[in-house]
């Protein structure tokens, strides 16, 4: 192997490491950003709810 192609690997795997980095933040934010929606929901029917204590 020459020292460009060397070269071209190198940055193309910094180049593919930046894309699944990304890609799995973008994914972390929209798994938070669901859950944060539906912990906001109410139980259905919070006054027929079995009594715990």
């Amino acid at each position: 192997m020459t020292d460009e192609t060397k070269d071209l690997a190198g940055k193309a795997a910094i180049a593919a490491g930046a894309a699944i980095g990304s890609a799995a933040i973008a994914a972390a934010l929209l798994f938070v950003k669901r859950r944060k929606a539906r912990n906001g929901d109410k139980p259905l029917h919070p006054e027929k709810a079995a009594e715990t204590d």
